[in-house]
């Protein structure tokens, strides 16, 4: 089985482009992007007394171990260079919300995925010289999304670190195994069949994120149906590892009091 990245294949000229499913807002109705306009590292108020007794956040997971208030967890990123222009957003505590425009139609699709089955408020605009390649686009899209969810973790406090998760889709079946460590490490063992796809090093999300993960294709021979399975994956792991674990009350999941990306 060969290794190869399982972040933001190149399947432009796999799939048809496919229309963005996020909802526009109605004309007039002053909606937008579905996140808080409140600085960074503010406090959420709970929606209601049910939350605070029960323990439950607003997406369904624990609560952070404060009593009546909990920390967002926003990150937010611009990169710019020659070839491309991205401007990443993400709320860990979010709903489920993806807004992806990236040129890439299945890339759009894959994060949509991300978002849904994370519970992730996801936020990704970006143009790129993809009439000439996908790379670039992909490579600095997920540099910004790992430095955006690096945001977000702060400094790890409370949250069960460890996600593990296996998706299936029709035939296609693949496991995911992550550890917010700090220490960046990447073992990928997916065989794509089409030609292009993960041909880019995508180890730019783990860099930058401070990620220690594993990818294992259990099963599989269509393409779309191997890499979504991936992303649906990684999404659950990557939810369950950044959710609060009640027991810990606020402390950082090491035995050294620490969690840094060296």
């Amino acid at each position: 089985m060969t290794t190869a990245p399982f972040l933001f294949p190149s399947l432009s000229r796999l799939h048809s482009a496919r229309a963005s499913s996020f909802p526009k807002p109605p004309v007039g109705s002053g909606a937008g992007v579905a996140f808080p306009a409140r600085p960074y590292g503010s406090s959420l108020r709970l929606r209601s007394s049910v939350m605070a007794a029960t323990g439950v956040g607003g997406n369904g997971s624990p609560m952070a171990p404060e009593e009546s208030t909990v920390s967002s967890r926003l990150g937010e990123v611009k990169r710019v260079t020659k070839e491309t222009n991205v401007h990443v957003k993400i709320n860990l505590d979010g709903t489920g919300v993806a807004n992806s425009s990236t040129g890439i139609p299945f890339l759009d699709h894959m994060l949509d995925q991300l978002a849904s089955h994370g519970l992730f408020d996801v936020y990704v605009k970006a143009t790129g010289d993809t009439h000439i390649d996908d790379h670039h686009s992909n490579e600095d899209i997920a540099l910004a999304i790992g430095t955006a969810l690096l945001q977000a973790l702060g400094d790890r406090k409370g949250i069960n670190r460890f996600g593990h998760f296996t998706a299936p889709l029709d035939e296609a079946a693949v496991e995911v195994i992550l550890d917010l460590s700090g220490r960046p490490h990447l073992s990928c063992g997916l065989s794509i069949p089409t030609e292009r796809v993960g041909t880019y090093d995508t180890q730019s999300l783990v860099n930058t994120s401070g990620m220690t993960l594993h990818i294992r294709q259990l099963a599989g021979n269509n393409s779309h149906h191997i890499i979504e399975a991936t992303f649906k994956a990684f999404a659950r792991a990557l939810r369950q590892a950044t959710e609060y674990d009640l027991r810990r009350q606020g402390t950082i999941p090491s035995s050294k009091g620490v969690l840094s990306r060296s």
